[in-house]
């Protein structure tokens, strides 16, 4: 049987590494050496962390803690805000040059990938020199660096990578598990929980070697049975999963935007509304797909969440006749208590070319054929010049949302 060979790949602090390699093409300071973080606007009570420096760490500066906490532990930290556009470009990238030694590739998230290289041996007979090779050309043409974990499977791959970083090549093969992993507490365990550990810590397994020789009735009682199997598998490095090569189909086309401050009157909410239905609208036409169902969820200054879908006889793309839906949904979901949050989906698509009719009656498709003329005209003024150049006329003062 054909050994396994796994290279699990992941950007170090990809969010700062990649604004930071942009602000030094543009003259500007690198993040990655002063206190820095990734962060929404500092003066807006709703910014959190979204990475941050190897020098904020000294701060115990945390991912996903309030800005302005972080603020608090260290004033001289410097602020920039994210930028999903480059960030896209420079995971295309460094994936780009991970196909070039195999094209059997995974994306795993925006910042980290799996490449199956079984089979590989006779071109790259030293596999870890490989993995080094990797590392330096994304290194030396991209400006960002990463490491590299190694196994025979997709679990032990990622965990080598979480081993020493930054820019930092580790192995974990089966007859290393014993040695390298074993010793590890219990929490490190990929796909493990807060709360899970918490349950293995209260009947003294602390370890993942001790988790590896728990006995496995013990765990069915204590998670269930297929998560107890699932911890006695992965505690011994017991993982079949293949590397998924294959597009993921996209399901649904959804943004949602969380407000600075409530909103209490309904034109505010249907200008934002129609700014969030023309976002989804717009990737979802460009993605070639219609949708047959339209949802709206909300959230309420208590922080609960309420949903209201709609299904459709005939699917669609065009903004209006989405947005018309949209509205409904809204007036009959909504009851006048402050919102924080809003939230527009589009799913249950399809990419049926047919003629599309008007969802409020024949009559009027003519004018609907109109306003699809109108978004092809809008979609092509945005791929040229960009997001932020043209907006629908009920949707200004509203920013463009970001992806859900």
């Amino acid at each position: 049987m054909q050994k396994r060979i796994i290279f699990h790949i992941d950007v170090n602090s990809a969010f700062l590494s990649w604004t930071s390699v942009w602000r030094i093409k543009n003259g500007k300071s690198d993040l990655r050496l002063v206190p820095a973080v990734i962060s929404g606007d500092p003066n807006k009570r709703t910014s959190v962390v979204l990475a941050k420096s190897v020098p904020a760490k000294k701060y115990s500066i945390k991912t996903g803690e309030p800005v302005s906490m972080a603020l608090r532990k260290c004033p001289g930290l410097v602020t920039a805000e994210p930028d999903f556009k480059l960030y896209s470009k420079y995971s295309a990238d460094f994936m780009n040059i991970c196909r070039d030694y195999t094209p059997s590739l995974e994306k795993f998230s925006i910042d980290e990938c799996f490449l199956d290289m079984s089979g590989t041996e006779n071109i790259y007979p030293d596999i870890i020199a490989a993995a080094y090779e990797i590392k330096d050309r994304i290194k030396n043409e991209l400006g960002f660096t990463v490491n590299v974990g190694i196994g025979s499977n997709k679990l032990l791959a990622k965990t080598a990578s979480d081993f020493e970083k930054p820019d930092k090549v580790h192995t974990l093969f089966s007859e290393e598990i014993e040695s390298k992993m074993w010793c590890l507490p219990v929490s490190d365990l990929l796909f493990l929980g807060k709360a899970t550990a918490q349950k293995l810590k209260n009947i003294s397994i602390n370890t993942i070697g001790e988790l590896a020789a728990a006995d496995v009735k013990t765990l069915k009682a204590l998670v269930g049975a297929k998560a107890g199997e699932q911890l006695h598998n992965y505690a011994n490095g017991i993982d079949d999963s293949p590397v998924d090569d294959s597009p993921r189909e996209v399901k649904s086309y959804g943004h949602s935007i969380t407000v600075e401050e409530n909103v209490t009157d309904i034109r505010t909410a249907n200008s934002l509304l129609l700014s969030l239905t023309d976002a989804a609208a717009s990737r979802m036409r460009a993605g070639g797909c219609k949708a047959y169902n339209i949802s709206v969820n909300i959230r309420d200054s208590a922080f609960k969440n309420r949903s209201h879908q709609r299904a459709l006889s005939s699917p669609t793309d065009v903004t209006q006749d989405i947005y018309k839906v949209v509205k409904a949904l809204f007036s009959e979901l909504w009851h006048g208590e402050p919102l924080r949050l809003l939230g527009v989906t589009l799913s249950d698509l399809t990419k049926d070319g047919g003629e599309q009719i008007s969802l409020f009656g024949t009559d009027k498709s003519a004018s609907s054929e109109k306003l699809k003329k109108v978004d092809a005209a809008v979609d092509s003024i945005r791929n040229k010049f960009g997001d932020s150049k043209i907006l629908l006329g009920g949707a200004l003062g509203a920013k463009r949302p970001k992806k859900k």
